[in-house]
């Protein structure tokens, strides 16, 4: 089977066929489509090249066959239960502190314990495990814990929600009719999803996938029924405890049958269920507030009404990262007298209430904006001021103290836009002594108050409003707006931006032709151009602080609104946030604990310690630093739910985010402590109260030996186990921590530990699709870690999240690629198993032949590729060079042997380092393999990194030549065989034996010539090799003219055909370097080729091939009725010029045997020549053999015409031969007859 041939297989496990390109490898073909049900195995032997089809196991009944897949499983429970015996995880510090590579510590964001494991955990969390067990391979001492959170309010929230509905309906709960309870259900960005067609092995169910994650189900009694629990077990999950002994456990044992490398001694939860966990985050809170970092005040912070707490990212059900957004509320009195709708508010200061960002701009005020049809009310602020504003926004303003009843707005009259039209205000800071309320149609009610004021020379969509009601006498009509409140107010000039001048709305609306106020898309662009703008370059024309630039009286207009009393502050969600209670999040101004990030000292302190950190890659660098140039002051108090009370005011809870920024340290001693129990509550030798703040700071700050009942040789113990995992070399994490725990996690360890303890480096990786689709309960495209290794396997499983991708971009998980994992594995064991078998068949020595060493290179470069991949913890490159190309390799080196079969010490090599290099991401198939099948010591996960030897890029190259030539010689071949055919209609019939292509000449020309040569001299002289640059392409083409302006060429036409080839050749030498602009290959073609004629006469089924120098007249001469295609298209380094023809009926083929020729078998492939006479085709030929008679061959000759008629000696025909040569290289026996007994004759 040639190299590129199809196979149609099908995927393990999925019902529909694929065609898969299989080189060389076994392929099953099964599925749907057999009428018998039997599975097909097509099997290159080992002898080379050869396809047999066998018949292999079945199944009778014709259903999908899960005998792969098992067979993965049961490798994987036999490895887990070797390892766990041998307990070769656990990780125990050496001697003294460990040097550069000697220990590896990686860690994971412990995963909330309200549910079970999934994909999108296993994703991030299989980066550290690949890691970590890359660098337990080559030999450190790897450390990976993992832990359990949980802290926080979900638990707690779910547990109270149960309980109200058994209360409520009864145990087990009667619940009432199904109702249609859509309005319910959180809506999220993927509502449409919801619609699409679900498969129908996959889950189904009607959340949302917000929904899903809050429990916005109408039940929490039908979560828990989701998760497979019976009515008995649900009920004791009324106690919040419950949930914290039953998922931690099951957690666990889902991440031990993945095969996760770690030390469960050290496994925690969080909580003060765990009384250690619990000193450690009292003693790291106390230590914060005695350095000055926790104080108390009234701030801004996202908070839930319904559970009565500020809800931060970890609370939330959407929103995560949605921070505060402070506005400007300007007051805009109404002036009496009130119309009829607001009469009961007379006696009342009236304000409509305008939220802006740009306080700078209300000099230029010419009226105010309401929704027409928008819904407002009359809200008390306190006994003499109302605001008119929408109900969302007085419900954020009675969080801020801005409500006569804290927290409950109260609404005096309820109103619409309508009612509000013509209102007369007197608005702080404007020109106008009067201003006039007027509709506006694209007023957004769920932002800001629902009020606008308008500044039509600085905004583009106030400007084009006022203009519509200008212009439009109608749509003043529609709304019943007055002329006096719209015609007499101009534009008022406020600020100049030197580019658009000082009304610059005005002419940016012009200059895009925007029509009217419904314009979106251009109003978008408007603004984009202008605001900006207008903050760096603008300068006050207007005011109090004319000639001041807008980013300087900014501020101070601010400050002199609200210091006059005619603005208030007020903040409000910068985006819709929801907390997992299921209530959209207000801004609420609270008094409370709170974190002081972003002090100027403790940030720069941060910026140092993210300077000295790896991050993997530069997006989450930007990430660090973007957050540390915003993040400012965190709320860390909570009064509701689950965890570790703040030591000196035990009525608030630390948050969820709070207890989770230094627990990697608690990892290093937590066996100490816990004795192996992940609760903390085994007998140990040290007692939770022993764990004072002293022994703390002993153990993790160098602090002085405390006063302690704990022994001194165990605390010793402890903090010298500390100091030798410590710092940690690596976290692992979604994308989305970045802006939060992760940060945190930097201020902490700069505050809390000396700076030879600060992390290392963190690594980020996006979120995990399936199948190209968002993950979603909803759309039922969602799979648990339990399901996905009881689908595919763990192997396959972690084969395909390492095929799924490691940037920050998002990755996607691919059933079909788990499916192919499971077929490439256990076919590849029964490759291995049979090459074991049949090791004496196999090609025994030291690897001789061009095969044998473009093979071993071929290892040794995926060798180092690996590694730098692994090094790089870019493992879906680790997985292509260290198991795809490996295998590509392996299957053509069996291609290129041919008969010669395998080399055996070779092959023996490639199944060692194929293992070793999977070992980190299938290390189950890699421990069956080590153990079972190549019979090692030790084990597979400890087994030491491959040596490789120096990769010869030359010889690369030289078989990417090889081979690329094959496929292009195949093409032309096939090419020219079709065209030489007359096909009727209907398929054309194969080419018969007379007009079967037998014979290949290829011609090599092995050096730059002619205008490519020029071409090539040009880059060479403009090429900076160092920065790998060119200078400017003006440069290189008037160098170029310049070669050829003594000639005569058409320059133009000329350079038609240098261009691409510029191209080509500066991307490559780029690529490469200046190798690339060399004038002939770094190795000889022509020596590649001949080395391997044999590979090319069987890849394109020819009888005899021959490589020609295309400068030799006597080869050019051989191509015949071909000549011209060498003119046409004449063969450059890289690039052969092929033809093929069929053997005339009459032709001759000259053998030379003189005496030393035939004695010692030299120069067989000279003694083949074939003469071309086919104009002699019509008549007997006799050849006569003398010194003279076929100049200038040599004197003594057998001249013999492979078709139907043989030449004689001295004119006398000896014997007729028939046929033709099968092989070029075997000489015939009658030939071989004439060598012995007539050569000493002619002699």
């Amino acid at each position: 089977m040639a190299v590129a041939d199809e196979i149609e297989c099908s995927s393990l496990d999925v019902g529909v066929k694929r065609n898969r390109k299989i080189l060389g490898v076994e392929v099953s073909m099964h599925g749907a489509g057999m009428d018998d049900g039997m599975e097909w195995d097509a099997m290159w032997r080992l002898t080379g090249g050869v396809l047999e089809t066998r018949k292999m196991s079945s199944n009778t009944d014709g259903a999908k066959s899960h005998a792969r897949r098992d067979l993965l499983l049961k490798i994987q429970s036999e490895a887990q239960t070797c390892w766990e015996e041998s307990k070769v995880f656990e990780a125990e510090p050496g001697n003294g502190l460990p040097g550069p590579g000697e220990k590896f510590f990686g860690n994971f964001p412990y995963p909330y314990m309200n549910g079970l494991l999934h994909l999108g955990h296993a994703f991030s969390l299989s980066k550290l495990e690949f890691g970590a067990a890359y660098h337990r391979l080559r030999g450190s001492n790897v450390l990976l814990p993992f832990g359990f959170h949980c802290t926080g309010m979900p638990i707690k929230a779910s547990a109270d929600k149960l309980a109200r509905e058994i209360q409520q309906y009864g145990n087990p709960p009667v619940f009432p009719a199904a109702e249609d309870d859509s309005s319910a259900e959180v809506a999220d960005d993927s509502q449409a999803d919801q619609a699409a067609a679900v498969a129908p092995d996959k889950f189904k169910s009607k959340k949302s996938k917000a929904a899903a994650k809050t429990g916005m189900q109408k039940f929490q009694w039908e979560i828990m029924r989701g998760f497979g629990l019976s009515n008995e077990e649900i009920a004791k999950f009324q106690d919040p405890s419950h949930w914290l002994t039953y998922f931690p456990p099951l957690a666990k044992e889902d991440l031990k049958a993945f095969g996760l490398g770690c030390d469960w001694r050290r496994s925690f939860i969080t909580t003060d269920m765990n009384p250690f966990y619990d000193a450690f985050v009292r003693w790291q809170m106390r230590k914060l507030k005695k350095m000055g970092k926790v104080v108390k005040d009234m701030r801004y912070t996202i908070y839930s009404p319904l559970d009565g707490q500020p809800c931060a990212d970890h609370d939330r059900a959407s929103g995560e990262g949605v921070q505060p957004q402070e506005y400007v509320l300007i007051k805009m009195m109404v002036i009496p007298p009130f119309p009829p709708k607001l009469k009961a508010l007379e006696g009342k200061n009236v304000y409509l209430a305008a939220a802006t960002l740009r306080p700078e701009t209300m000099y230029g005020q010419t009226n105010c904006w309401v929704l027409p049809d928008g819904n407002y009310g009359a809200f008390e602020i306190n006994e003499t001021d109302v605001f008119i504003v929408t109900a969302r926004s007085a419900l954020n303003l009675a969080y801020q103290h801005l409500s006569r009843v804290p927290e409950k707005p109260t609404c005096l009259a309820e109103l619409t836009g309508n009612d509000l039209i013509g209102l007369p205000l007197k608005s702080p800071l404007s020109f106008n002594d009067i201003i006039y309320a007027l509709p506006m149609l694209t007023i957004l009610t769920d932002k800001g108050t629902g009020i606008v004021t308008s500044v039509p020379s600085d905004s583009p969509d106030d400007y084009m409003a006022l203009q519509d009601l200008i212009t439009k006498p109608a749509l003043r009509q529609k709304y019943g707006v007055q002329d006096e409140w719209v015609l007499p107010f101009n534009v008022i000039p406020i600020i100049n931006i030197p580019e658009f001048g000082d009304k610059s709305a005005e002419k940016v609306c012009l200059d895009l032709k925007i029509k009217s106020q419904n314009d979106k898309e251009k109003l978008a662009e408007a603004k984009r151009m202008t605001y900006l703008k207008g903050f760096t370059d603008g300068v006050m024309i207007a005011g109090e602080f004319n000639g001041r630039k807008v980013q300087e009286a900014k501020p101070l207009i601010k400050n002199k609104l609200l210091g006059e009393g005619s603005a208030v502050l007020y903040s409000e969600p910068e985006k819709k946030v929801m907390s997992r209670s299921g209530d959209e999040c207000v801004v609420a101004l609270t008094d409370q604990w709170y974190i002081t990030y972003g002090e100027a000292e403790w940030k720069q302190k941060a910026v140092k310690c993210l300077e000295n950190m790896n991050t993997f890659s530069a997006e989450t660098r930007n990430g660090f630093e973007h957050t540390l140039g915003w993040l400012n002051q965190w709320a860390c108090s909570r009064s509701f739910g689950l965890g570790t009370r703040i030591p000196w005011d035990e009525q608030f809870l630390v948050e969820s985010l709070s207890d989770s920024t230094l627990y990697m340290a608690y990892y290093t001693i937590a066996h100490h402590l816990q004795n192996g129990n992940m609760y903390g509550q085994e007998i140990s030798s040290i007692k939770p109260e022993e764990m004072t703040d002293e022994v703390w700071e002993y153990v993790f700050c160098d602090g002085p030996a405390p006063n302690s009942k704990i022994s001194p040789a165990l605390l010793s113990k402890m903090k010298q186990e500390f100091k030798y995992w410590y710092p940690f070399d690596i976290r692992v994490s979604g994308k989305d921590l970045i802006q939060n725990h992760l940060t945190f996690s930097i201020y902490n360890h700069t505050a809390l530990l000396p700076e030879h303890h600060w992390p290392r480096g963190f690594r980020c990786n996006g979120h995990l699709m399936l199948n190209s689709e968002k993950m979603s309960k909803s759309t039922g495209n969602f799979r648990t870690l339990r399901e996905a290794i009881e689908d595919f396997s763990s192997d396959a499983t972690r084969f395909a999240l390492a095929d799924a991708g490691d940037g920050m971009d998002d990755a996607n998980f691919v059933f079909e690629t788990a499916n192919a994992a499971i077929l490439r594995l256990t076919k590849e064991i029964t490759w291995m198993e049979e090459v074991i078998a049949a090791e004496s068949s196999l090609r025994g020595g030291p690897p001789s032949t061009y095969a044998d060493h473009v093979f071993a290179n071929e290892i040794n470069i995926a060798v180092k590729e690996t590694e730098k991949s692994y090094n790089a913890f870019m493992f879906r490159d680790a997985l292509k060079s260290g198991f795809y190309d490996l295998q590509l390799a392996r299957d053509e080196y069996r291609l290129s042997c041919g008969a010669a079969g395998m080399n055996r010490e070779l092959l023996g090599r490639f199944m060692d380092v194929q293992t070793r290099l999977i070992t980190p991401i299938c290390p189950h198939y890699a421990e069956h393999v080590w153990q079972k099948i190549l019979k090692k010591e030790g084990f597979a996960i400890k087994a030491g990194w491959p040596v490789a030897g120096t990769p010869d890029p030359t010889l690369r190259s030289a078989n990417k030549y090889l081979q690329d030539s094959i496929v292009l010689m195949r093409k032309l071949l096939q090419k020219q065989e079709s065209g030489s055919k007359k096909p009727k209609k209907g398929a054309a019939p194969p080419p018969s034996a007379e007009n079967k292509l037998t014979v290949g000449l290829i011609y090599v020309n092995e050096h730059y010539d002619g205008w490519k040569e020029q071409c090539l001299r040009v880059l060479q002289s403009n090429f900076d090799s160092q920065a790998r640059s060119f200078a400017p392409d003006e440069e290189i083409n008037e160098a170029l003219r310049n070669c050829f302006i003594d000639r005569e060429t058409n320059f133009k036409q000329v350079q038609k055909l240098c261009m691409p080839f510029i191209r080509f050749k500066k991307d490559e030498a780029r690529n490469v370097g200046p190798q690339a602009l060399n004038l002939k290959l770094p190795f000889g073609e022509i020596n590649v080729l001949e080395e391997n004629l044999e590979l090319i006469r069987r890849q394109l089924g020819l009888e005899h091939v021959e490589v020609l120098p295309v400068f030799d007249g006597a080869a050019r001469a051989k191509a015949g009725k071909h000549a011209s295609v060498l003119d046409k298209n004449p063969p450059s380094p890289e690039t052969t010029t092929d033809t093929f023809r069929s053997a005339p009926l009459d032709s001759v083929i000259v053998f030379v045997y003189e005496d030393i020729v035939f004695s010692n078998h030299n120069g067989v492939r000279r003694i083949l020549w074939p003469l071309d006479l086919e104009h002699e085709s019509q008549r007997a030929v006799a050849v006569f053999v003398s010194t003279t008679a076929i100049a200038p061959l040599p004197p003594f000759c057998l001249v013999v015409i492979t078709a139907r008629r043989v030449c004689s000696w001295r004119a006398k025909p000896l014997q007729l031969w028939h046929g033709r040569f099968q092989c070029a290289y075997t000489m015939p026996p009658w030939l071989e007859h004439h060598r012995r007994h007539r050569g000493r004759q002619l002699a």
